[in-house]
């Protein structure tokens, strides 16, 4: 019979101001095993884990309950503590009575009969465990970046600082990411690509990192300190090693329609093409939905003129495999599409843009050479309305319910530098609040409203309707003043949403890796684990995680890069013994738990068995303790009920059902 203490914490108030703690702790000394119950106020604290680590030893204790917060906050610490005392972490059992119960009920009667209850259920599972020991797995130390923005590239820094070695993937021909795009950035106004480009320069020339652009992640498995990821290197019909970044081939090359994505489609660029002057690598890559040679067969000029000889057509997609200890998703962001949105008439009208937009027209690297320009006659703009919150803060389905974050200080921004650069242009900006809570923030928008006279009116856009004129009439609403407003704009530019890129859902899913509702990936813990995945070895940074601006984006970074390196910088991990395990007697073979499981543990061998007598071959499952995470999927799916999972057996879960129904 075991000897279990049960320690019951106070959690301050949080847990004893709705719940009876003597009560439960007194209760505990009912139930089959427990010999000793005591609570005191913060079980967590020095003086909490010397009173159960002092219990352990002077009642000889062979398992403990503590009713406390959630297991995710505090397991490790109370496990550590009964293993200090002599006693197997694994004989621990966590009663949730804070998350589960205090913080969800007001009357202290009914929360405390919760309380006793899953008291009585953490017993019960007690009486059952049994001591399991960790494994070890070796460390790979080697990181992945996924995303090769400012967060990625910045991370990759960071960690080859360290020693240890790291490969960027991006999807995109050049690292750079939307930071690349910019012209400014708040709340300083420096040159965006001043900053950026040396970082870029750097990450290239560093022994440590080697890049692959123009390529995408194909396939993860394996597990924590061992990651196997195949990436596909997508053919760019250039040899990399030869092409001097001349630029000859895109000069002469005939097919010059393709909208720009680097310039938001606001001017075309040829079909072998570098993104941006100072892209890295310098090299160009052929658009083959594009290219004439490619369509038709035809063509083949950039072949000929290249002095290099770089051009090679019969390049072809390589599937590349490398092991990796760490991986960092830095997968960034888009703005949201601006379709169902027509009453901003973004479709109907091209002087209708976004923000990201209007940094192409702004940049002097951009379409109108940094000449603010109506996208439709190319004439200067006299009226230009900014609307905020184009699908932030958005109740119905068509947008966003969260706040994009960054939207208020960039317009502050834009404001700022048109009517430095174009005084005579009036600056309109309809919003709903206006947020700034960063360094220097509020007093760069004060100066905005202040020093340069923007107008901002509270209030929102009901619709932006294009004129014959070529003028826009902005149809908004002035709720300080309690008026409608209606103002004949040259331009009208959009703050839209900000959203995960595209590829973060697919990423996540390779690495098992938990997004919200809203796609981003969630972290940890919010507070205590900001930048880890709940996925072990997969650590978060920069806008996948959700909307942060560069600052932000770059402290992010630097946390991931650390995390890695505290995680590179071991030669073995434990691994967690809670994993599946087959009763070979009981297993039929079936595959049903292969198939289901996520991380690719499970596989079948035939062996030779002797069932009471009965000598035959059968063939069973067989479990890798390294790649099983303990999810329990394989001892859902078993018809037979062979398969079990340890330290949450089929009749411990049962017995805590049965302590549940007592």
């Amino acid at each position: 019979m075991r000897r279990i203490g049960v320690f019951v914490c106070h959690c301050g108030t949080n847990i004893a101001a709705t719940v009876d703690v003597k009560r439960v702790a007194d209760m505990a000394l009912c139930e089959p095993g427990v010999v000793y119950s005591e609570d005191y106020t913060y079980m967590c604290s020095e003086a909490g884990q010397l009173l159960i680590t002092n219990a352990i030893k002077e009642k000889n204790l062979t398992g403990i309950v503590v009713c406390s917060c959630s297991p995710r906050m505090h397991e490790a610490t109370f496990r550590a503590c009964a293993e200090k005392a002599g006693l197997n972490p694994y004989l621990v059992e966590i009663a949730n009575i804070r998350e589960q119960c205090s913080w969800l009920h007001k009357d202290k009667e009914e929360a405390t009969e919760k309380a006793i209850t899953l008291m009585r259920a953490a017993v019960a599972k007690v009486n059952l465990d049994q001591p399991l020991q960790q494994g070890e797995s070796a460390v790979t130390k080697r990181a992945l970046i996924i995303g090769g923005g400012i967060a990625g590239i910045q991370t990759a820094l960071d960690i080859a600082e360290a020693g240890y070695e790291v490969d960027i993937v991006e999807k995109t021909p050049t690292i750079g990411g939307r930071m690349a795009q910019l012209d400014k950035t708040f709340p300083t106004l420096d040159c965006s690509s001043c900053i950026l480009t040396p970082k870029m320069v750097d990450v290239a020339a560093n022994p440590k990192i080697k890049i692959y652009t123009y390529s995408e992640v194909e396939n993860v498995s394996g597990f924590v300190g061992d990651f196997t990821v195949e990436i596909r290197k997508k053919a760019r019909s250039v040899d990399i090693a030869k092409c001097t970044g001349c630029g000859e081939c895109s000069l002469k090359c005939p097919s010059k329609k393709t909208p720009s994505e680097f310039d938001r489609g606001l001017k075309t660029r040829s079909a072998i093409y570098i993104p941006f002057a100072q892209a890295v690598p310098n090299v160009p890559v052929i658009d083959r939905e594009h290219c004439l040679k490619f369509q038709t067969g035809k063509c083949g000029i950039c072949q000929k003129i290249c002095p290099s000889k770089a051009i090679d057509y019969t390049q072809e997609d390589e599937i590349i495999t490398e092991k990796y200890g760490a991986i960092v998703v830095a997968t960034g962001f888009d703005i949201i599409d601006l379709d169902k949105y027509d009453e901003y008439a973004y479709s109907q009208s091209k002087d209708v843009i976004t923000s990201l937009e209007l940094e192409r027209l702004m940049n002097a690297a951009g379409p109108t050479k940094g000449h603010l320009e109506r996208v439709s006659d190319g004439k200067p703009p006299k009226e230009i309305v900014f609307i905020q919150c184009v699908g932030s803060r958005c109740a119905d389905e068509r947008g966003k319910s969260y706040c994009s974050k960054i939207c208020c200080m960039y317009t502050a921004k834009h404001a700022m530098m048109i009517r430095e650069k174009y005084p005579d242009t009036h600056v309109s900006v309809f919003y709903i609040d206006v947020r700034t809570p960063g360094k220097n923030f509020d007093e760069f928008y004060r100066r905005a409203v202040e020093d340069y006279g923007v107008n901002y009116i509270k209030g929102q856009v009901g619709k932006v309707e294009p004129l014959p004129d070529g003028k826009l009439l902005v149809h908004g609403a002035d709720l300080i003043d309690g008026k409608q407003v209606l103002i004949n704009a040259d331009m009208v530019v959009l703050a839209a949403a900000v959203e995960p890129d595209k590829s973060a859902k697919k990423i996540a899913s390779m690495l098992t890796a938990s997004i919200d509702t809203n796609g981003f990936l969630t972290e940890a813990h919010p507070k205590l684990r900001p930048v880890e995945s709940p996925t072990a070895g997969i650590f978060l940074s920069g806008m996948a995680q959700g909307p942060k601006d560069i600052p932000e984006t770059v402290s992010q970074a630097g946390a991931a890069a650390i995390k890695v390196v505290g995680l590179l910088a071991k030669d073995k991990l434990r691994t967690n013994p809670c994993t599946a395990k087959p009763d070979e007697f009981l297993c039929n073979g079936c595959s049903a738990c292969e198939k289901v499981c996520p991380y690719g543990a499970i596989s079948y061998i035939d062996k030779p068995m002797n069932d009471h007598g009965v000598k035959e071959t059968r063939r069973i499952a067989q479990v890798n303790a390294a790649l099983c995470q303990g999810c329990g999927a394989c001892t859902v799916a078993c018809p037979s009920g062979a398969m079990d999972l340890q330290g949450f057996a089929n009749r411990q879960i049962i017995a805590e059902v049965d302590a549940i129904c007592r």
